[in-house]
């Protein structure tokens, strides 16, 4: 029951007066109660359509690119086609040489301790000086020259069989590292750096002659005082790409780095 409460000291007419303005001033304020329920009302709409449409976006992108077996290592496809992979650490070192070296591969390393063992995958076919040379820059590059501030160091190669865990009486043949027989290959390098994107938005490093080869886009690197967290947010700036950060840090060797 709805109670109305009266001021004795004024007449009927005037409390009536009162009533009435009270009630225009109450109907105003539903009437902008209701509007602003009616804007936000449209605003959620709005919102609910285009949070649908994004859905709708993201499952019409394409499926997740499945990696290559080979982008778990260091790797970059060579200017003449041939892809070069090399170990990352003493373990993926191990299983380079004794999962993915075949017969007339060629294996290349340094006489520089704790350096990487870079295979090139021949593919049954001759391998060119072009591309032995670029993956003895590669060895260079990803070795501890490259955090040394050197620009070369000792690089050989040899051919699958060479390499064994075998060793001499009393001598013992750590994880990633391996005995050498016969011939070396000793072959000029230097270090040799580029980064970029491939057709098909893949990050490779290497060689520039390989990256420039095979990329869409590439950056020349050079050893230098920035570190891998700020040189990586600057290659993804001038790639004109939404890449992963830690992805360009990962291809890239352990040191500071500059922009040639």
């Amino acid at each position: 029951m709805t109670r109305l409460v009266l001021d004795l000291k004024k007449s009927i007419e005037e409390n009536a007066s009162d009533y009435f303005e009270k009630a225009k001033k109450m109907k105003k304020k539903i009437k902008g109660a209701e509007e602003a329920l009616q804007k936000n009302i449209k605003k959620l709409k709005e919102l609910e359509e285009k949070k649908d449409k994004l859905a709708a976006e993201e499952e019409e992108k394409l499926p997740e690119r499945k990696k290559e077996w080979y982008e778990k290592f260091r790797w970059f496809i060579s200017s003449k086609g041939f892809l070069v992979l090399g170990g990352r650490d003493a373990t993926s070192n191990e299983i380079v040489i004794k999962k993915h070296t075949e017969a007339n591969d060629l294996v290349l390393h340094t006489d520089m301790a704790g350096s990487p063992f870079f295979v090139i995958k021949s593919d049954k076919k001759t391998i060119p000086e072009s591309t032995i040379k670029e993956a003895a820059d590669a060895v260079c590059t990803f070795s501890k020259v490259w955090k040394l501030g050197l620009q070369t160091t000792d690089v050989f190669y040899v051919n699958p069989e060479q390499v064994t865990k075998k060793t001499r009486p009393g001598e013992y043949m750590g994880k990633g590292a391996f005995m050498i027989y016969g011939k070396t290959n000793y072959i000029e390098n230097k270090v040799n750096l580029a980064i970029g994107i491939t057709k098909d938005n893949v990050i490779m490093s290497g060689p520039v002659e390989a990256i420039k080869k095979n990329c869409e886009k590439y950056i020349t690197l050079k050893q230098g005082n920035e570190k891998v967290s700020s040189i990586a947010k600057k290659i993804n700036y001038k790639l004109g790409k939404n890449l992963e950060l830690d992805e360009i840090i990962r291809a890239l060797p352990a040191g500071n780095f500059g922009l040639k």
